[in-house]
């Protein structure tokens, strides 16, 4: 089964869920190529050539491209898939933007937030808030989907593969990119971060989330909040984990002031060690971290970061 991965990018980083994705397309056990979306993208090109198992890299070198349009994308992509029984991509907001729309295009029904591939046409994607498993069989005659970067190891490198320039289509968008506003931060990218320290509704203030970020700052984490948190106003909303935010597998996750309700567990519980601080003994977080303190976050995490000294 010859499979196309959509390559995420910002322009001047390769996403570390390209690779994730890679992973996810050789368990489908046919030759792997990489679609590379953008304008001056060829040193992002030459960055997914090094993936190791991807066979060639396409680049579709084009401002149409930047910032990436669904529209855009989908006349780029559908006329590629006559070459390709399956295309993947990210699960992130630009692929699950573009690949409905393909999908519809190419008359199929799209997989979303596959977390394990048993078969060829087989899937395996969370429900009910990550509190059921369902398993889908395609009968699609092409796999169009989404994968959950949390779920996959990432491919590793090897020597560069070829990288093929695609002739860019003529065709006409009505979508138009108007602007961007993103927020800076010298703290890793929460999707990505390798450690997370999150606060909750416990956490009272917006001025009280300092406690979090000192704690972030101190052991080099991104800053993560529960749905409750960010909705009182304490963070924003770049900083949601969750069912309805982000989807994080750090390697350590500490939830400081959370509850524990299933629609942030969602967005966490795959997390390799999980520590949790919070003054209820009973609080659902507690059933999955592998440590648990019952203090008083606001004596407890000024301790603890000082500790860190």
């Amino acid at each position: 089964m010859s499979v196309l991965v959509f390559a995420e990018h910002d322009g001047a980083v390769l996403k570390d869920a390209t690779h994730k994705t890679v992973a996810a397309a050789l368990a489908l056990g046919g030759p792997v190529d990489v679609l590379v979306a953008g304008a001056n993208a060829g040193p992002i090109a030459a960055l997914a050539a090094a993936i190791e198992g991807v066979r060639k890299v396409l680049l579709a070198d084009s401002q149409a491209f930047s910032p990436p349009i669904a529209e855009a994308l989908s006349a780029l992509i559908v006329p590629l898939m006559a070459d390709y029984d399956a295309l993947l991509a990210p699960a992130t907001a630009t692929g699950k933007n573009f690949i409905p729309r393909v999908a519809a295009l190419l008359d199929v029904s799209p997989v979303s937030e596959i977390i394990a591939i048993p078969g060829p046409k087989t899937f395996q994607r969370p429900i009910y808030a990550g509190n059921a498993i369902e398993t889908v069989e395609s009968m699609d005659a092409k796999i169009i989907a989404t994968v959950r970067p949390t779920a996959f190891k990432a491919a590793g490198t090897s020597e560069n593969a070829p990288i093929e320039n695609l002739a860019i289509p003529a065709f006409n968008v009505a979508t138009q990119f108007v602007g961007e506003e993103l927020s800076k931060s010298d703290r890793p990218e929460l999707a990505s971060a390798k450690r997370v320290v999150s606060g909750g509704r416990a956490m009272g203030s917006a001025e009280n989330f300092a406690l979090i970020e000192a704690l972030a700052d101190r052991i080099g984490a991104a800053v993560g909040a529960s749905r409750a948190a960010v909705d009182a106003g304490y963070a924003p909303n770049d900083y949601q984990v969750g069912q309805t935010g982000k989807v994080v597998a750090p390697e350590l996750y500490v939830a400081i002031g959370i509850s524990g309700a299933i629609q942030h567990l969602a967005g966490m519980k795959d997390s390799r060690v999980i520590v949790a601080i919070n003054k209820d003994a009973d609080a659902p977080i507690f059933q999955i971290a592998d440590f648990g303190l019952v203090a008083d976050l606001f004596s407890a995490v000024p301790e603890l970061t000082r500790s860190l000294d």
